[in-house]
């Protein structure tokens, strides 16, 4: 037989709010966020490098690059596009990075006309053998 009765539990308060471990450090890092920022500020200003980035990090965030619209061809196959692609990023109609994302894009493009023509395929190979039947 058990130390408690089946059904009753051994705390039927629960545990007090705020006891948790996690809610002590939220706390005290609270309490001391004041006196933190004003050291981490006068580090910063004393040339301490991480200090810098921590603070540049959390104030000014890393600038993400932003797509702008582009105008390729949509004439010709998968090929075609992807060397409109190529040519436009050679010469600086689009940056490399996003030339590389539309090469990806037309790559999985690819794969999926493939997938799907493989399925035709199958169906037709197999509405011919229950045919034969």
């Amino acid at each position: 037989m058990g130390k408690f009765k089946e059904g009753e539990s051994g705390n039927p308060s629960g545990r007090p709010p705020g006891l948790t471990t996690a809610n002590k450090i939220r706390h005290e890092i609270q309490e001391s966020l004041p006196s933190i920022l004003k050291t981490v500020v006068k580090a910063a200003q004393s040339g301490d490098m991480a200090a810098c980035k921590l603070i540049l990090d959390r104030v000014c965030p890393t600038i993400k690059s932003v797509a702008l619209p582009i105008n390729l061809p949509f004439s010709g196959g998968l090929v075609d596009q992807g060397n409109a692609v190529i040519q436009a990023t050679l010469t600086g109609q689009i940056p490399p990075d996003i030339g590389a994302q539309l090469i990806t894009a037309l790559s999985n493009q690819g794969k999926l006309v493939d997938l799907e023509e493989m399925s035709d395929r199958l169906a037709r190979i197999e509405k011919q053998l229950s045919a034969r039947k």
